[in-house]
């Protein structure tokens, strides 16, 4: 498949006609995409999801499709082609930065054109029977598809780099070889925005190099991506302005720029805006680059398999907890707790520093609690040793919630953390059905002693909370919903419905713009 041609009317106009399209999902996003994944299959969809190895897929990804080795495959390279990748990745990136056309015509494009494809007809091998990669084979090919403008040579070009950049058969690599089969790319993640890097890690970067992606969005692909969190898009100045409390203070990452920075997370953030047709979030902090006419809260897509988080999960011998009946246990727990906590105070985002003592505090009090502490427990465990808990409690200061709270939900068990309201008015312009129906409490570190003990003493509170999160959780959360969601999403992208159309190559958003001001186009850049 190429360029998409404009759908006949009558499918703009019932999406019950529209006949299912093909996604393939690419990065780690915990095991979201895989239940999404399979339940678009029951709808009819081709459905595919990929992983990388160095994205902490052992911990969180139930499964994939298809799958690589971080670094894998890496093999020998000129130093010569890497610095003529390198230029050509900062120079795309850093023309979206200035807000110029993403690609310079060549002088003269015409006569260029025609005799880099002459060339490449003459050399590059049809049929990948070749086992060595030739480095000038692949930067005649990169030069070619910086110039060409027609989709179906954009897509016969981009093969034969995918084939001129694989060491050979590769079965995880299969999704990449064949990118132009599918109608779809849906990215997850910062700097996620990466499809050669797969093919030959030690030539391209292993952050997002945007000319790739690029070219699949001149080849008539939609581009979808998932926002994961506080420095997707948003400066650490801006950020750190919410309060009552300065999250960043407690960030183990505050004070490091390569991965948290203001240059670098508006730089990426444009360079996200520019390539995506589409873009989902949760949590309301719309500011800097998030504050985007493509940006939509969809809570679905953050989904999880209802079977699996059952509240009357079978709890196997080797996880019991081992504590008196009357315990009333609380949960908080943390991935990759070492690497993501700061300092002598060990302090972290998920608020560790204050929960724990809290829950000493009460011990002291009285009352009877117990700490049920998890980091760095596969993901098909730790649930375990949650449905066993009683109370979850998670990031105190930050605003919003993640994984944690949403399993805590799926289980149906009472969940506390702090819900900023300015965030919580932001998410009701487009899911105000999701707000009002939030069954989360609410809690700073000035206020949670309190609405823990509110919890402690009164079980049947906590059960009715419980009611009402197994609820909400399998209306906003479950499989079934989220296939029907993005199946809605994907299909208005291809048939010409709703959703924000892609940008201009001339005239990428700038953070900060009003969203009146924006230009928009109607067709790919």
């Amino acid at each position: 498949m190429t360029a998409i041609p404009t759908p006949p009317a009558d499918l703009q106009a019932s999406p019950l006609l529209r006949p299912p399209g093909r996604v393939l999902f690419i990065g780690s996003s915990f095991y979201n995409t895989w239940y999404l994944s399979r339940e678009l299959r029951k709808m009819g969809w081709r459905a595919d999801t990929f992983t990388c190895a160095g994205e902490s897929a052992g911990l969180y990804v139930h499964d994939r499709d298809y799958h690589v080795e971080e670094g894998e495959h890496c093999g020998p390279m000129t130093p010569e082609l890497a610095t003529y990748l390198n230029a050509v990745a900062d120079e795309f990136v850093d023309r979206i930065d200035r807000g110029e056309p993403a690609r310079a015509a060549p002088p003269r494009p015409g006569l260029a054109q025609r005799a880099l494809t002459r060339w490449v007809r003459r050399h590059v091998d049809p049929q990948g029977l070749r086992r060595r990669r030739r480095p000038h084979v692949v930067q005649r090919l990169v030069d070619a598809l910086q110039w060409e403008t027609r989709p179906i040579a954009l897509a016969s070009l981009f093969r034969a780099l995918v084939r001129e950049s694989s060491p050979g058969p590769v079965p995880g690599l299969t999704p990449i070889h064949e990118i132009d089969s599918y109608d779809i790319i849906h990215f997850t993640g910062v700097h996620s925005t990466r499809l050669l890097y797969f093919c030959w890690p030690s030539a391209f970067p292993s952050h997002a190099i945007g000319w790739d992606v690029d070219v699949l969005k001149r080849m008539g692909k939609k581009i979808v991506y998932t926002n994961i969190g506080c420095l997707d898009g948003v400066s650490q100045t801006s950020f750190r302005k919410w309060g009552p409390h300065t999250v960043c203070d407690i960030c183990r990452w505050r004070d490091e720029p390569t991965v948290c920075s203001d240059d670098r997370n508006l730089r990426w953030g444009r360079l996200r805006n520019y390539l995506a047709d589409y873009q989902i979030t949760l949590g309301g902090n719309r500011v800097d680059c998030n504050d985007d006419p493509a940006c939509h809260e969809v809570p679905e897509f953050c989904c999880l398999d209802e079977d699996m988080w059952h509240p009357d999960l079978v709890v196997p011998t080797p996880h019991r907890l081992n504590m008196p009946p009357e315990t009333v246990k609380i949960y908080h727990g943390v991935g990759d707790y070492d690497r993501r906590t700061k300092g002598g105070l060990r302090e972290n985002i998920k608020t560790t520093h204050i929960i724990v003592p809290l829950v000493e505090q009460l011990k002291a009090e009285g009352y009877p609690v117990e700490l049920v502490f998890c980091t760095d427990v596969p993901n098909k465990v730790v649930r375990y040793y949650q449905v066993q808990s009683d109370i979850f409690v998670d990031m105190l200061t930050y605003g919003f919630f993640g994984a944690n709270v949403r399993e805590a939900l799926m289980l149906g068990k009472p969940a506390v953390c702090y819900l900023r309201p300015e965030w919580l008015e932001t998410m009701r312009r487009e899911i105000p059905e999701f707000v009002d129906e939030l069954p989360v409490i609410s809690a700073t570190p000035e206020t949670v002693h309190d609405v823990i003990v509110d919890l402690v003493t009164d079980p049947e509170r906590r059960r009715e909370i419980g009611r009402r999160s197994r609820a909400f959780a399998l209306k906003w959360h479950s499989r079934a919903a989220a296939a029907r969601r993005l199946a809605q999403v994907y299909s208005d992208l291809l048939y010409g419905e709703a959703p924000p159309p892609a940008r201009s190559q001339d005239a990428p958003r700038q953070p900060g713009t009003p969203a009146s001001s924006r230009r928009r186009s109607t067709s790919p850049a």
